[in-house]
């Protein structure tokens, strides 16, 4: 089935009107993901029947302000049956998704809201409303699509929308994220001429939006909306479901992402800086007063040990060959405490040179602690260089309104401790390293 829904509007005076349909099809365990309009397979004959219906039922009611009258659709046919259709309900309130229909209308429809609760009447007639285009609207979730969409939260540390869309959040960057919420960040809006336009533009759009450290659905975002049926229109509520794993790809690093990871941090161990954007072409690779960084990266990339190297990344180790191209490539990080937030195709991961070399990551027996959740470090019992005993409390970290002891797998050192009181941490945050005493 298809979800459609239409935009309706009413005034003191007696005057309602309909602002054309969406499409929210596109969801997962029935929560709307990916919102447009007008709805992708519907007629003009077919629009004019569903709005006129959805116009019908608020007169009806005498309704005022902004509503939403909802309908599931037969899809077996390719387009929407107008006799294949049926009500479902009406929210009365102005949704989520009214920005695809602010974008193909040009209205602003809470200015609308304001004019009808002041007692004004609708700004415009039905005939002065008209359909401009294609627009998309993805919702921007703090959840880790790799773990089965868990939230994630926490403070988000970095926040870098795509200035080249629509971005409407309720977040600032350094906000925090709770569990007391919905987690959406925000709203990611894209208007184009064409459903195709929209829809590149709208995943390119998610692609370049940054978030660090909470794990978004960003990539998971960008596989949906590059999916050849998704681009063709062959969406109903079930696609996400049908899709499974094929759209969860994107949610862990790539052999590219690892690649540019590696050439972050090769820029980093030089600079010692920040920087935000590597940006590597292949000239004045040579000379006494090169370009500042290119030369350093060909220095430390032509170095035996550098061709091969071991990086962490998110807790996870990996064996990553310097790709033959980096000398072209353009690696959009920032250094981030004592590692660099590494960002590809809607994914930010962080980085670092693996202080051990054979290491799985991610495990106790290797000595790395991890945070088994996301939650806030309320208790350190160590420091950097103490010597600790097997099952010795490290420290305490209350997730989810309860507390949770870490302890040390094995005697050993503290070799490393990323761990401070009142820090919040997400899921396998490197916490504690501890190196066995030979």
């Amino acid at each position: 089935p298809r979800h459609i829904e239409v935009q309706v509007f009413g005034d003191t005076h007696g005057n309602i009107v309909h602002l054309f349909e969406r499409d929210c099809s596109l969801q997962r365990r029935h929560q709307k993901v990916i919102e447009e309009a007008p709805a992708p397979g519907v007629t003009p004959y077919t629009r004019e029947l569903i709005c006129g219906a959805a116009v019908k039922a608020a007169k009806a009611v005498n309704y005022v302000g902004a509503g939403t009258i909802e309908f599931i659709a037969d899809s077996s046919k390719g387009f929407i049956d107008p006799d294949l259709v049926w009500f479902m309900e009406m929210n009365t309130r102005l949704q989520v998704e009214h920005p695809v229909t602010e974008e193909i209308t040009g209205v602003d429809l809470v200015e609308w809201q304001l004019r009808v609760a002041n007692g004004e009447p609708l700004p415009k007639r039905q005939d002065e409303l008209s359909i401009n285009g294609w627009a998309m609207e993805a919702r921007l979730y703090a959840e880790d699509p790799a773990k089965g969409f868990l939230p994630t939260m926490g403070r988000i540390d970095i926040l870098e929308p795509d200035y080249g869309s629509r971005f409407e959040t309720g977040v600032d960057q350094g906000g925090q994220v709770t569990g007391f919420y919905d987690p959406m960040i925000a709203k990611i809006i894209t208007h184009q001429p064409t459903r195709e336009d929209a829809c590149e533009w709208l995943a390119a759009a998610c692609a370049r939006t940054v978030v660090f450290p909470l794990k978004t659905n960003a990539p998971f975002l960008c596989s949906a909306l590059e999916d050849e049926d998704f681009i063709a229109g062959r969406i109903d509520t079930g696609f996400i479901a049908a899709k499974g794993e094929a759209l969860l790809a994107s949610a862990t690093p790539s052999v590219g992402l690892l690649e540019d990871a590696l050439v972050a941090i090769l820029v980093q161990e030089y600079f010692g800086e920040p920087r935000h954007l590597f940006a590597i072409p292949d000239d004045h690779l040579s000379g006494d007063q090169p370009g500042p960084w290119r030369a350093a990266i060909g220095f430390r990339a032509n170095s035996a040990a550098r061709n091969h190297a071991t990086i962490s990344v998110d807790g996870q180790t990996h064996q990553v060959t310097l790709p033959k191209d980096w000398r072209q490539r353009e690696v959009s990080a920032q250094p981030v405490g004592g590692g660099v937030a590494v960002h590809a195709n809607g994914l930010t991961v962080l980085a670092t040179a693996a202080r051990t070399t054979g290491a799985s990551g991610g495990h106790a027996s290797d000595g790395a602690i991890l945070s088994p959740m996301p939650g806030r470090i309320i208790a350190v019992e160590v420091a950097a260089g103490d010597t600790v005993t097997k099952g010795q409390k490290l420290l305490t970290l209350e997730a989810m309104k309860m507390e949770h002891s870490l302890t040390a797998p094995f005697d050993g050192v503290v070799a490393e401790l990323n761990a401070t009181v009142g820090a919040q941490v997400q899921v396998e945050a490197l916490l504690v390293r501890i190196e066995a005493v030979e």
